[in-house]
Parts: structure tokens; sequence; C-alpha cells
């Protein structure tokens, strides 16, 4: 069984290790680290370590939380031969069949952005109906302005209504990351825990929001200030549904794909550079006829590298106990700049308006050369980002970094390019570096803004 049994004689304590075993439905506790073979299957990863004092008895818990999550990309999600919408998310084999031949009919709860409903509302219906299943859906304005608990608590009003079985029907949610985001919220918040589906219909959601952990709603004209760290059991992207997007936001959703780039794939960035153009304006669509197979190429190539790279920042870290974390390149100022222009700039524009800044830093302090940061800015403004904004003052900048410094364990860390596709995190960059990059920005990028157009 191993030591069990620790005392400390000068301090007169006692600790002892417990493993809990399950037996017909009850759980005990057993005295070791190890416990036999044959109960192996019935034993919990968690412990119970016990400490007793002259002070009195404590107890510490130590209990593992594993979440697995499924990212799929599929295409024509919504047609009634697909049924991964329904069933995609369940990766037991056993438990898939025994639903397929079980005579009650399935039952799902979708809230969809109000704006994508207009356009994909009745295939949604369809799909449904098609699946006989018992549904409700709920169009919501899922804007940046209406992210709050008050939609929050629309959702769960009208799931409650509805009645779901806690662990076996996911809330779906279809939109962008904002609805992505407030659906995540009330499904956490739902029965502690109720499991729900991410579909984005947007090039940011779908490399961004999609495949993360967080959910969140804006407090305190703070952005995200709420949230949770609750992952989808399944996120289901298809990039048909890009193509009814308008170019601004397909743009928008290039801004975090380039950062991405940055931090840690230059064949991507390279990619970007040679091939942005044709994203932009195919909104990722492959069209043979007009494309050929290297515009399939750039499309899947990009999206694949894109996501690949934000789940191997993600999943180590998806409670981001670690605050080091290159995925924050372009989120240190961008908060602040988004919700004190809301609504003229997307969240995209705003990151990449960030981005744009920390580049000009990375290259006064050395990290970049001259060639690499007007090759960055060049890709940007190809991509129709915005580089520069008249709000993104140097008083915002350092209120910014402050805010950051008091939430952060009292270090602002700042991801920043050392090379293209490559990044370190620094704690050390002085004021004299700000100010020295922001007037090269603002002279350099001021005269490059550009109303922004939905064309």
């Amino acid at each position: 069984m191993g030591k069990t049994h620790v005392e400390n004689t000068d301090n007169k304590e006692k600790k002892t290790v417990f493993s809990l075993v399950n037996v017909k439905d009850t759980w005990t506790r057993r005295v070791g680290k190890k416990v036999n073979r044959n109960t192996a299957g019935c034993v919990s990863a968690a412990k119970i370590y016990e400490s007793i004092t002259e002070q009195g008895t404590s107890w510490t818990v130590v209990s593992p939380i594993v979440f697995t999550y499924k990212v799929t990309e599929t295409q024509g999600l919504l047609d009634p031969s697909n049924d991964t919408l329904l069933l995609g998310h369940i990766t037991n084999p056993q438990q898939l069949e025994e639903i397929k031949k079980q005579s009650k009919p399935l039952k799902r709860f979708v809230v969809i952005d109000q704006e994508v409903y207009k356009i994909y509302g009745s295939k949604v219906t369809e799909y449904m109906v098609a699946h006989n299943v018992v549904y409700r859906i709920l169009p919501l304005p899922t804007t940046e302005e209406n992210k709050s608990m008050e939609l929050v608590m629309t959702i769960l009003e009208e799931v409650q209504k509805f009645s779901l079985d806690r662990r076996t029907e996911p809330i779906i949610a279809i939109g962008g990351g904002v609805c992505l985001d407030i659906v995540g919220l009330a499904a956490s918040l739902y029965r502690r825990r109720t499991p729900y589906i991410r579909v984005p219909t947007t090039l940011l959601s779908y490399i961004d929001a999609s495949v993360g952990a967080k959910t969140g709603v804006n407090f305190a004209n703070c952005k995200n200030k709420l949230g949770t760290y609750i992952p989808p059991v399944a996120a289901f992207l298809d990039r048909s549904f890009l193509q009814t997007l308008p170019r601004r936001h397909i743009s928008n959703g290039l801004a975090e794909m380039l950062k991405m780039a940055l931090m840690k794939h230059r064949g991507l960035f390279e990619l970007l550079e040679t091939h942005g153009e044709f994203l932009l304006e195919s909104r990722f669509q492959c069209d043979d006829s007009i494309y050929g197979c290297k515009g399939f190429e750039a499309a899947s190539l990009s999206t694949r590298i894109a996501i690949e790279t934000m789940l191997e920042e993600l999943a180590p870290n998806l409670w981001e106990d670690n605050l080091n974390r290159l995925v924050d390149f372009g989120h240190l100022i961008s908060p602040e700049l988004e919700m004190k222009v809301l609504p003229s700039l997307l969240h995209g524009e705003a990151v990449n308006i960030d981005m744009s800044f920390m580049v000009y830093v990375s290259c006064e302090r050395g990290l970049l050369t001259d060639e690499e940061k007007l090759r960055i800015i060049r890709c940007m403004v190809g991509l129709k980002l915005p580089v520069w904004h008249a709000d993104c003052t140097m008083e915002l900048i350092q209120h910014s970094l402050l805010e950051r410094l008091k939430h952060s364990g009292g270090l602002v860390r700042m991801p920043l390019p050392v090379g293209l596709g490559q990044a370190e995190i620094f704690n050390d960059t002085s004021d004299e570096v700000l100010h020295r990059a922001y007037k090269k920005w603002c002279d350099e990028l001021r005269e490059s803004s550009e109303i922004i157009s939905d064309p």
C-alpha cells in the first residue's frame, strides 16, 4: 500500500492520504495512494489529504477536472443528410448507437443570432423537422452592445420553459463570437453546467471563440468582465456560412488569423501576405471554376493552421492558470479601445490596431527589423484592416496597461513578435520605448487611417 501516515514530531502533525473507492454506489475512503487492482476501475482520481495537529483537523481535497470537447470541420452542416449537428458531439460509440435506436425524439434548444436567423432560420427549422426533433429556436440580437447578463437571463428563462435534460440535450448556439460567448455563459450557469454546442457563422468566431473554453459578457463598461471557463462539448465549423458575410467581417476575422501567424507560424503569415486578397474577396469559398485548386488550398490551409496553432496555445492552459499567453497579442489595448468607440470598431479591427502599435514597440526594442515591420503593416493594409485610430491615444494606452498591471499579478505581460512567426513575452518595456514607438506609429500611419465600409 505504500507509506500512508506521516508524523511530524516537531509540530505533532499527523498526515494521512485517502483514496476514494466506489462500492455499490457508495464512495468510501481507503488509506493509501495505491489500491487493490481488483477495485482499480472504481477508484476516483480525487484524493483527500487529512492533517491532524494540536489546532485541529483539516482536509485538503484534490479533484482533477477533465474536459473533453471536439472541434470538427464539416460541410453541409444544415443538410438533413448530415447528422453532425445533432449527434456529432457524442464520442462513445455505444451511447451513439443507443440514441439512434431509441424511439424517443431528440430535443434541442437553439439560440441563433437574429441576423443569422434571417438567412438560415428556415434551413435550421427544416433540419430539425427532417430529424423529428422537438425544438425551440430563439433568435436574439447578439451584438457587442447587448452582450450583457440581461441577455443571458433571457436565454435562461426560455430554457427553463422548454425544459432540457442537463446532461444529454445540449443547447446549440449559432452565430458570431458574441452569440457563442453569451450562450456559453448561460449554459454554464443553468443547472450549474449544461452542455452546449458552438456553430460559428463568422470567420472571427470560426478560428477564435469556437475553439476555446471562455464564455462571457460585458460588465461595468468592461469587455468580458463576467464569464466562466466551460468549453462546449463540440464546435462544428462549416465555412459555407462565411459566404453570406460582408467583406468587412471577413477582414475582421483575418485579424485574429494574422495574430496567430505573427506569434507562431511564419508560413501562415506568408500565406496571408500572398493570398490574403483572394481569401478576403472569395470569403474562403471554393469555386474551382473561378479560383482553381490553389484557392481551395489557401482557404483550407489557412483556417487549419490558425485553428491548430490556437489549440496548441489554449489546450494546456484552458483556465489561464498561466498568464503568459501568446494569444493575448493584440488584446492589451484593444478592449479599452473597442469599448470606448463602440460600435464603430469590430473586435478584430480593434485587435489589429493594438497589434499594429505593438509591432512598432517591437521594432523600437530592436526585436523586429524595419523591413519586417513594413511587411507586417503592408499585410494588414492588404487585408483591409485599420492600422491606426485617433482614439488610441497615449493616455488610453497607458491606462490599458495600468489596468492589466492591476489584474495580472503586478506584471504587464506583453507578447511581442521577435521575427515573422516568432514571439516572446516581455514585462520590461519602458515608458520611453512606448512613447518613441507611439510617435513613430502616429507619424507614419496616421495618414493611412480610412473610413471602414461594408462593400
